[in-house]
């Protein structure tokens, strides 16, 4: 890339940035949760038209992507270095900006049943952990389906979980699921269900009659830091 193109590429993100309503729409996307245009639209106060309008310029200058889920579209920041930007650029103004807080009563939040896995914070715990520990392939922040590594179906039939089980089912196998009160995703498909079904089993957590909520028990807590490393 010249100079001069290096310059208007810059000139082009600095203005998509630069309109206040498209800048709090990403603020509001630094986070790390996703969000819908009507959310968006509504924290940045304008219509939803102007907001897909916006939502469109910032696609186009690849500050944020968009992965449907069902009837919905999510969007979230393109990368870090967007995010990086994004706090440079609020270190040199000097501000501050609202963080997310989501309004699910706290048992929901924590744990419970999506469909037939687990969601809430417990669920998102375990989804980026088990991708941080390399067990999945895949990008979380689109559509696509995640491939399980011999690493992961390893660690994962060392938990007790029925892989070949979960691929042989006519569904699909794993994905990322958004998380409603997360805005982040949790592990979806027949391997999420598998994995719900062992914690079930070994008692990790316990659920509450009539009720999505999940119980996370001590056993789950030092079970989960034992084989995950990770602490609840």
């Amino acid at each position: 890339m010249n100079v001069e193109s290096a310059d208007a590429a810059a000139s082009s993100i600095a203005a998509a940035i630069g309109e206040p309503a498209r800048a709090r729409m990403l603020y509001c996307l630094a986070d790390g949760r996703a969000r819908t245009s009507t959310e968006l639209a509504i924290l940045a106060d304008v219509s939803p038209s102007t907001a897909s309008v916006h939502l469109r310029r910032l696609m186009t200058n690849r500050l944020v992507k968009v992965f449907a889920q069902g009837k919905h579209r999510y969007y979230s920041l393109e990368g870090p270095n967007v995010a990086a930007a994004l706090e440079a650029l609020s270190v040199l103004a000097g501000g501050t900006h609202d963080t997310f807080v989501p309004n699910t009563p706290e048992p929901l939040r924590a744990a419970r049943t999506c469909y037939d896995h687990i969601a809430g914070t417990l669920g998102v715990a375990l989804h980026d952990r088990i991708r941080t520990m390399g067990w999945l392939t895949g990008d979380s922040a689109d559509a696509h389906s995640y491939e399980l590594t011999a690493r992961g179906a390893t660690g994962l039939q060392g938990l007790g979980v029925d892989v070949d089980r979960a691929r042989a089912l006519r569904r699909r196998f794993a994905f990322a699921c958004v998380d409603w009160s997360e805005r982040r995703p949790h592990l979806g498909g027949a391997l999420g269900a598998a994995l719900l079904k062992v914690a079930l089993k070994r008692r990790w957590v316990i659920q509450e009659l009539d009720s999505r909520i999940l119980s996370l028990t001590t056993l789950g807590r030092r079970e989960i830091l034992a084989r995950f490393s990770l602490k609840l």
